[in-house]
């Protein structure tokens, strides 16, 4: 096991993961880093408090989408479900945005390119970045992806 699998050891993050994801979520919040480095803000299903997770977001086709390295029970994927897909994302400004999910079917291109801008969550995927579309259907079903649109709601004005 290496560090990167040890950090989030049964799909969730260890201590020294969630201090290292506070961090991180800051900085990409703050826009200090590329623009595919986002902060994802969603409401807590049982505590309702607003939870902060990092997040690499891929553009394939000219859609956004994210995706969740750690597979379903990812607590972001399951509070993002709770809310139904109403979610904030932040990279040097906040975006009301609604998250869709993608048909297993349709994912495996979208997990290809995730693999490509995410070095990180190598460690978690089971298929190389390289391999043919057909492994990345293969694992799709397990891998959430969502697609970034337009909030269905309005939001409260920039922060």
């Amino acid at each position: 096991m290496n560090l990167k699998q040890w950090l989030y050891r049964g799909g969730r993050p260890n201590r020294v993961a969630r201090v290292l994801d506070r961090g991180t979520a800051v900085l990409y919040a703050r826009g200090v880093a590329p623009d595919y480095l986002v902060t994802l803000e969603v409401p807590g299903r049982r505590s309702g408090r607003t939870v902060t997770v990092p997040l690499v977001m891929v553009v394939v086709g000219g859609e956004r989408y994210l995706v969740s390295m750690l597979g379903e029970q990812a607590n972001w994927v399951r509070n993002a479900r709770a809310a139904a897909g109403e979610v904030t994302l932040r990279h040097g400004h906040r975006e009301r945005v609604c998250l869709r999910e993608v048909p297993p079917e349709r994912r495996a291109p979208i997990l290809r390119e995730y693999l490509r801008r995410a070095p990180n969550a190598r460690a978690h995927v089971p298929v190389d970045r390289d391999a043919p579309l057909a492994e990345f259907e293969r694992v799709a079903p397990g891998l959430p992806v969502f697609r970034v649109g337009p909030a269905a709601t309005p939001g409260p004005g920039p922060a």
